[in-house]
């Protein structure tokens, strides 16, 4: 197995050249998650379909308050950092309070990076109501700037769970 930064680098070229071409299918979530997955030689449907709602603030949820989810390269970081965190097996709870850190610290990161972790303010739409969508794809947003959140947050899932790649994934 090829050396784990390797890997993450080839990927993170990969993405940068893929990921602006894409028009259609796309669910940063997704795209975050499998992604690092990769990575890791592992692969199935199951993933990919578990991710996929969470693009869009939970796939454009809006609370009667008018609260909006997370991005959806947020969610599939943390879920990615979950993953690495946990190795082979099902992490135990002291392994899980230190993934609840270093989500929390991701997301912050992210924040920091970006201005927020809310998917509507990052890319300007508001996917609660079908109209969203359809400007947010008549405009090329993904093109102009979501991808850029994808890219960074497997980039910065690397940063974050480095020693945890090297003792359970290399």
């Amino acid at each position: 197995m090829q050396n784990i930064d390797i890997r993450f680098d080839e990927k993170l070229k990969e993405l940068n050249e893929l990921l602006p071409k894409l028009k259609e299918g796309v669910s940063c979530a997704e795209l975050t998650l499998t992604s690092v997955l990769d990575i890791l030689e592992i692969d199935n449907y199951i993933f990919h379909n578990l991710a996929i709602p969470l693009a869009g603030s939970f796939g454009g949820y809006k609370s009667k308050n008018g609260w909006q989810g997370a991005c959806g390269a947020v969610c599939g970081g943390c879920a990615a950092i979950g993953i690495i965190m946990g190795g082979h097996k099902r992490m135990d709870n002291e392994i899980m309070l230190e993934v609840y850190l270093k989500a929390a610290k991701f997301a912050s990161d992210f924040e920091k990076e970006f201005g927020s972790v809310v998917c509507p303010e990052l890319c300007g739409y508001d996917f609660s109501q079908a109209e969203g969508m359809t400007e947010y794809r008549k405009n090329g947003t993904w093109t102009k700037k979501c991808y850029h959140y994808v890219v960074w947050a497997v980039d910065q899932v690397r940063k974050i769970t480095r020693s945890e790649l090297k003792e359970y994934w290399e």
